[in-house]
């Protein structure tokens, strides 16, 4: 049960097994807690300037400032475990309760689900404004108020078992408190799985698809589009997605080693004990770094946003997307940047955050 009860998070859970970061060299984890608070304080600056800017008129509301604003609140969520990881590495022990089993081993599935499930709407939202324009346009604000309400409605409920079976223990091998889950071990590997599959396997799925579909509908638009607005476009279009290849590049690893843990318990048996805690620490710093590196994709997203609505207010000579409701679908996130023509794009100016 050691070995399961450490599966999901081990950002948080000093627990018992050999494989803890805290039975590792004392430099090691000197080495780890300094990094993740330097990257606490990085990724929680970045996000702080995003959701500051998005308070100015210059960040209007609109489908990609709202987004952008789920997307940095969910990145200062998950960072926000931080400290309470670096001080359980260093004491070797959890001080911070029952209380803090449940709500700090479940605010990490939270974020991390909140974050996949708005990049998913985000590019839902973008692909339907291209090849559904008028329809997007007609979108109310309130739609999209009720599409971020629901992510974090249904992050929640995803989270919700780990934050009721969870509890607090003291280990049988070294009397340390752990957080360690009470349900069975074939009823936590499923839980894992289900969780594995919302926040990588689905939403990885649905990506892959809008941006394949995405890209075929830029291409056979290109010869009708005037070639700075094509740019500018396809610029957006590949840092949104570059945000969500992060997501993926930093949070794959993190879940390939949990479920390794799981289904081939056996097969890492054969791992020295420095060699679990070396790959636990790197795959907890690969998750942090995306909530470091995302404020500057999504000041580049929103520059080029910006570009791009300057670009769109000024006089079209091309036919077809260049104009009206086709030029206005290549816009983010589509809806109310797409139904007000130039004056509302230059209004609604935006950054972008997680």
């Amino acid at each position: 049960m050691d070995d399961i009860g450490e599966a999901l998070s081990t950002n948080h859970t000093p627990n018992a097994s050999s494989s803890s970061p805290a039975q590792g060299p004392l430099l090691v984890t000197s080495v780890l807690g300094a990094t993740l608070t330097l990257m606490c304080l990085l990724g929680a600056t970045g996000n702080i300037y995003i959701l500051a800017v998005s308070s100015t008129p210059l960040w209007k509301a609109g489908s990609l400032h709202l987004y952008i604003v789920n997307l940095a609140l969910a990145d200062l969520l998950y960072l926000s475990t931080i400290p309470f990881v670096v001080s359980t590495y260093f004491t070797r022990d959890w001080l911070f309760g029952e209380t803090g089993c449940r709500v700090l081993l479940s605010l990490d599935l939270l974020a991390a689900h909140g974050s996949v499930f708005t990049l998913t709407a985000m590019s839902a939202e973008r692909y339907r404004a291209v090849v559904r324009p008028f329809r997007a346009r007609r979108s109310p604000k309130r739609y999209r108020a009720l599409v971020a309400a629901g992510i974090w409605l249904a992050s929640f409920l995803l989270t919700l078992p780990m934050m009721v079976m969870i509890r607090l223990r003291k280990s049988p091998t070294t009397s340390k408190r752990i957080c360690f889950p009470t349900w069975k071990p074939e009823a936590f590997k499923a839980y894992l799985t289900v969780l594995f599959s919302t926040s990588v396997l689905a939403p990885g799925f649905a990506l892959a698809c809008l941006y394949g579909r995405l890209a075929r509908a830029y291409w056979t638009s290109e010869a009708r589009v005037r070639s700075t607005k094509r740019r500018l476009k396809h610029r957006v279009a590949c840092l949104t997605f570059g945000i969500v290849v992060a997501y993926w590049a930093c949070f794959l690893p993190f879940w390939a080693w949990q479920l390794a843990k799981l289904y081939s318990q056996d097969a890492l048996r054969s791992l020295s004990d420095d060699a679990h805690a070396y790959v636990n620490f790197s795959v907890t710093c690969l998750t942090y770094s995306n909530s470091c590196i995302n404020p500057f994709l999504y000041t580049l997203l929103s520059k080029n946003y910006r570009d791009y609505a300057r670009q769109k207010r000024q006089p079209s000579t091309g036919t077809g997307m260049s104009s009206g409701a086709g030029g206005d679908c290549a816009v983010p996130g589509g809806g109310r940047e797409a139904s007000g023509g130039g004056a509302v794009l230059e209004k609604g100016k935006l950054g972008r955050g997680n």
